[in-house]
């Protein structure tokens, strides 16, 4: 009986504080932020446990505080209530803490929001990204006379099987798509992101990217990120847009330049070709069989 518990409560540890094997997408009962994929998410991983230094402390003074007045000034303790009214110390201490608190977590949050926004002056690729109800189009710039154009749609399970993409542990429900946005691994990407004129606001967001800006129709919304490991990284639209707002993923594919460039010359002409071709090379050889009996 005991073992089984034991094996119970290893299990849920487990599930808990799991983050390796699905490094790329979020785990059942994920209590933490994903895995960094940049440098941005990175920092914000760090400022996450620096402002837990604060969090916990404080909260637990708080607690003591308020177990104390229960149990010391309570009315059967207490028959005849203090009639305290001030106390200079008191009124200095909350007055002086919070403001060094609020500063300690000021600096290195406008640090951060400053690097996220200061954008590099020569990103290696510009990728713009609108949104519509309830998909994305990704524009390449400059990638030719007519620049590489798609929609990006939410993967149904009936398109599954033609798609290559059965493997649910890779591609999963509801945060899979049809057509990812394929990158190149330590490239500075800069994303242009709106909506479409006549649609609603949505929200470009990828947690392991530590990215998440607004699409607002009429506007031209920037951000940037370096992907600094190759996968496949899932994200959603994070702006309550409609009834199919929670049917609007994000999949990024980030490759190695070489397989990023011979996709980008070969989705030119032939997108769904491209996109088996590096599937092939990148999902490794049990899903090589799958695209070719979906051929």
């Amino acid at each position: 009986m005991m073992k089984k518990a034991y094996a119970a409560l290893t299990t849920l540890v487990c599930l808990l504080f799991a983050s390796g094997t699905y490094a790329d997408q979020p785990t059942p009962w994920q209590a933490t932020l994903q895995p960094a994929a940049t440098p941005i998410m990175r920092e914000i991983h760090w400022f996450e446990q620096y402002t837990l230094w604060f969090i916990v402390p404080i909260t637990l003074f708080v607690l003591v505080l308020l177990i104390v007045v229960c149990f010391k000034f309570r009315a059967s303790a207490n028959p005849v209530p203090s009639k305290t009214s001030h106390n200079t110390l008191i009124e200095i201490a909350w007055t002086v803490g919070p403001v060094l608190v609020l500063l300690l977590l000021a600096i290195p949050s406008f640090n951060l929001l400053t690097a996220q926004l200061t954008l590099p002056e020569n990103p290696d690729v510009t990728i713009k990204a609108t949104a519509t109800q309830w998909q994305w189009n990704y524009e390449y710039e400059g990638s030719g006379e007519s620049p590489l154009a798609f929609d990006s749609y939410l993967l149904k399970d009936q398109d599954r099987a033609a798609a290559g993409k059965e493997d649910k542990s890779i591609y999963p429900r509801l945060l899979a798509v049809d057509n990812e946005l394929v990158l190149p691994v330590n490239k500075t990407v800069r994303v242009l992101v709106t909506s479409a004129p006549t649609d609603v606001i949505h929200a470009f967001a990828m947690p392991s990217f530590g990215v998440k800006i607004d699409a607002v129709p009429g506007r031209l919304n920037e951000t940037w990120f370096k992907a600094e490991r190759e996968g496949l990284f899932y994200g959603q639209c994070s702006e309550l847009c409609g009834k199919d707002h929670a049917f609007m993923p994000i999949a990024i594919r980030v490759v190695s330049e070489d397989k990023y460039k011979q996709w980008l010359t070969a989705a030119a002409s032939d997108l769904p070709g491209a996109y088996k071709t590096l599937m092939a090379a990148t999902d490794g050889p049990a899903k090589t069989v799958n695209v070719a009996e979906a051929q």
